[in-house]
């Protein structure tokens, strides 16, 4: 007499659904080259309806504090943006700005859900040893959007960052941030 056979049963488990969602959707490779934010757009969740998005996003965070999301989506869903282009905009903005400046480079991705970050390689050059350049990053911390941190050594703490107060005070302060920091 055969066997009655047992249904397999799969239910999802929102991380791993989080997880596909924030993944790039072509080859890291080409993601890795990239030298502007629009390059690094390939998850669902930069194509997905945002009302989508945004409920898979909540459904996430509600099991995971820490959960890996970009700068735009947090801030969101906090209701500190109007929409997810609000957001690209903003990226491509400081993107055209650092690009027209020599010694910024863009860092495509270092973590899961990333919209990358700008580096001034040139201040590597004020302090001796290993060290992390001047890094210029998109946050959802507070309304300016952006924060800098000063060039610092592998070895020591990192300085806290720096808020910076949206595109005019980057426009404004820029070159004297890149003299000093």
């Amino acid at each position: 007499m055969p066997r009655a056979r047992r249904e397999l049963r799969v239910e999802p488990m929102i991380e791993l659904e989080w997880s596909q969602a924030i993944e790039p959707h072509a080859a890291l490779a080409s993601i890795a080259g990239s030298t502007r934010p629009a390059e690094t757009r390939r998850a669902w969740i930069h194509r997905a309806p945002e009302d989508q998005v945004l409920a898979l996003y909540a459904s996430a965070a509600e099991v995971d504090q820490q959960l890996a999301a970009p700068w735009w989506l947090k801030a969101l869903a906090a209701g500190g943006l109007s929409s997810r282009a609000e957001g690209f905009l903003l990226e491509d903005r400081v993107g055209k700005l650092l690009d027209a400046r020599p010694g910024w480079v863009f860092v495509p991705w270092y973590s899961d859900g990333d919209s990358g970050y700008w580096e001034y390689m040139p201040s590597e050059r004020r302090v001796s040893g290993p060290a992390v350049p001047t890094t210029l990053v998109l946050t959802h911390r507070h309304n300016g959007w952006l924060d800098i941190q000063p060039v610092h050594t592998t070895t020591g703490q990192a300085p806290a960052p720096l808020a910076v107060n949206g595109m005019g005070d980057l426009r404004s302060n820029l070159a004297r941030w890149e003299s000093v920091f």
